[in-house]
């Protein structure tokens, strides 16, 4: 395990603490034929040869910054102006897919710390998706007919209620199996300050009671899902 903490380490202080934006920048505009790429991989390759501590580690390093770099050339051709969020995550989950394989082919007993899985692991895992898209579908489907307004008509934020809402279910689910209740109410209160003060300024009743349904339902379902954990 700690090997695979220290190249996770090696790995976020190559990625982000010490890639200046303007190599990033240089990238994007020259792609293979910027310095800067592989400037970029002798740094990763230099923290992980330090935090390791081990010069016998070296060909390790060299299969990780090489895997790296293809995975970074791959997204630079790949990614365009509307699908660089996407392509951040596939590249970083790439990068760590690298790590934890060279993580097994020296110790394979690590993989039997991330298996077997418990069965609540799969319970909070059907609640955490039940919670996301499933449950917004559902709190929509719900309060369809109190619909007041287009969200396009209040400035609101394109899908912005629908990620707030998944979030806040998706916090309120993990205080509930942290035991964490009192955070609950902080959550609450908080989306009260933020959200209904504007509604009170707009003095439009009807949307402020269209979302405060909204938003006990949703809070509603992440706490019947939270007693459902602790009913298993």
């Amino acid at each position: 395990m700690i090997v695979f903490i220290k190249l996770i380490l090696a790995h976020l202080l190559g990625d982000f603490v010490f890639q200046p934006n303007r190599w990033v920048k240089a990238k994007e505009a020259k792609k293979f034929k910027a310095y800067q790429l592989y400037l970029h991989l002798l740094v990763h390759g230099l923290l992980i040869m330090i935090i390791m501590a081990d010069l016998s580690f070296w060909p390790y390093a060299v299969g990780i910054i090489s895997v790296h770099g293809l995975v970074d050339l791959i997204k630079l051709y790949a990614q365009k102006a509307s699908t660089k969020r996407y392509w951040f995550f596939i590249d970083q989950l790439a990068h760590l897919l690298t790590i934890g394989g060279v993580v097994v082919w020296i110790d394979p007993g690590f993989i039997n710390l991330l298996y077997p899985i418990s069965e609540k692991f799969w319970l909070v895992l059907t609640l955490l998706v039940f919670l996301s898209l499933p449950a917004s579908i559902i709190i929509k489907t719900i309060i369809s007919k109190w619909t007041p307004v287009a969200d396009d008509e209040i400035g609101s934020l394109e899908k912005a209620g629908q990620y707030i809402g998944i979030l806040e279910r998706w916090f309120v689910l993990i205080f509930i199996i942290a035991g964490k209740w009192e955070a609950i109410g902080f959550l609450v209160a908080a989306k009260s300050v933020f959200r209904f003060g504007d509604l009170k300024e707009s003095k439009d009743r009807k949307l402020t009671e269209y979302i405060l349904i909204g938003t006990l339902v949703s809070f509603g379902l992440a706490i019947l899902c939270g007693w459902l954990y602790d009913q298993y």
